[in-house]
């Protein structure tokens, strides 16, 4: 067996019996995260959304922003993915399986954020599609239905990927932990692994539907972003009635996924030893495809400024207003962390950086968020109504809920990769029996 095809130190990080003292403080952090969030959800539901910075004409602020933030990374994370799946790409043997989890850690966090914001949490079946005896509800044209099937669609779809794509290794795994006396450990991992033998039958049927899940989450992706910006569309506000919103939408979500999976890429190579799976050219080809990635999105902040010229009085009003107003300065600050930081990617010394790819790839991350702010606050900056009150500044409540949801996504990426491979290994040593060995 050729040092590249051997996939036992990939099995030996989820059955080794600790992680040391790094781990256990990452895990205390994040966990210290999710009880914030346990603390801001509950002071929500005591006390209502006055907590919140939200008021006339801002009646949207940190929860439909999170909420488009972490919807755009997950939908870009899975997109690449399930690409490089169809594609049958060698860089999906390094990064799918993370990246596959990236994305159902995000599609976690940004599930809270419509219920949260509903101001009667405790009334979310409303939204659910059960008989309507007296015809009050589910109104199947508010945009809380929406976000219902949008975020349902996209945790079944994405978890089946996921879960299709884990057969193998899971039963790997349950031979690993058997041979080495761990028969709890192998039994749990064997029921996960639906008895699978590694058969002709069994490799024939399970890259059958490991194809067909991954053409499934393609349409479910651009059909749940496209719904998140659609939702924007059904208000009065003059800026949100543009054709390109849900384009604007997607293709900026697009640098903020593939940061978050260059920067678990950095991590994981680091902080696991994986350098061998995760080498050199697949960290080359990552950081380029963010680069170009963000490159791509400097069209559509060029476009926002011609139709600002072209659109109607109103229209575009509103959209100057919300790229040279009180919120101008958050707009450049995210297409820069947007468009021109990924640029420095092209510099090969960066991309072998740890450190660098980790700032950049989360950098690319916070321009989405900012942009994403702009897009909410600013959108609403200038409305039909005069605005009376003071602009929207978010409130200390609405801080603990965002950092609750990262450190949510940081204790599930945590937890995946002490229990799971974190690298495909059946694809690893599928890729290396293929190529030519000398």
């Amino acid at each position: 067996m050729s040092m590249a095809a051997d996939t036992r130190p990939v099995a030996d990080v989820a059955l080794q019996g600790r992680f040391g003292w790094r781990f256990a403080l990452s895990v205390g952090a994040a966990a210290a995260g999710v009880l914030l969030l346990a603390y801001a959800v509950a002071a929500l539901l005591l006390r209502g959304t006055i907590l919140w910075g939200t008021n006339i004409p801002f009646v949207w602020g940190f929860d439909l922003i999170n909420y488009t933030w972490w919807i755009g990374i997950a939908n870009a994370a899975s997109l690449f993915a399930v690409i490089l799946v169809l594609r049958r790409h060698g860089l999906r043997t390094a990064v799918n399986r993370f990246a596959e989890a990236a994305a159902l850690a995000a599609v976690a966090a940004a599930a809270l954020y419509p219920i949260l914001h509903l101001g009667r949490p405790w009334l979310f079946y409303w939204v659910l599609p059960y008989p309507a005896t007296y015809q009050v509800w589910p109104q199947f044209r508010s945009t809380l239905v929406w976000d219902l099937w949008g975020i349902m669609s996209h945790v079944i779809v994405t978890s089946l990927f996921w879960y299709t794509g884990l057969i193998p290794d899971l039963a790997t795994m349950r031979d690993r932990a058997a041979a080495r006396g761990r028969m709890t450990t192998a039994r749990l991992y064997g029921v996960f692994a639906l008895g699978w033998r590694g058969s002709v039958q069994h490799w024939a049927r399970h890259q059958a539907a490991y194809r067909l899940v991954a053409a499934l989450v393609l349409p479910m992706l651009v059909s749940a972003q496209t719904i998140v910006a659609l939702e924007f569309a059904t208000t009065l506000v003059p800026d949100w009635h543009q054709a390109r919103l849900p384009l604007h939408v997607v293709v900026t979500g697009i640098p903020s996924g593939l940061g978050i999976v260059l920067a678990l890429a950095a991590l994981l190579r680091v902080g696991l030893g994986l350098s061998r799976y995760i080498d050199d050219a697949d960290m080359d080809l990552l950081a380029k495809l963010l680069a170009s990635a963000a490159l791509g999105c400097s069209y559509l902040y060029a476009e926002a400024l011609l139709s600002a010229a072209l659109e109607d009085p109103a229209t575009r009003a509103a959209t100057l207003a919300r790229l040279f107003g009180a919120y101008g300065l958050l707009h450049w600050g995210g297409a820069v962390l947007i468009v021109l930081l990924p640029q420095l990617l092209w510099l090969k010394a960066l991309r072998h950086r740890a450190l660098a790819a980790i700032l950049i790839g989360l950098g690319a991350a916070a321009g989405a968020w900012l942009d994403r702010f702009v897009l909410v606050a600013g959108g609403l900056l200038r409305d039909h109504l005069p605005r009376i009150g003071p602009l929207y500044a978010p409130t200390l409540p609405e801080w603990m809920l965002l950092l609750g949801t990262v450190g949510l996504f940081a204790l599930l990426m945590l937890l995946f990769a002490r229990l799971i491979p974190v690298v495909s290994m059946f694809e690893t040593r599928h890729e290396e029996s293929e190529a030519e060995v000398p």
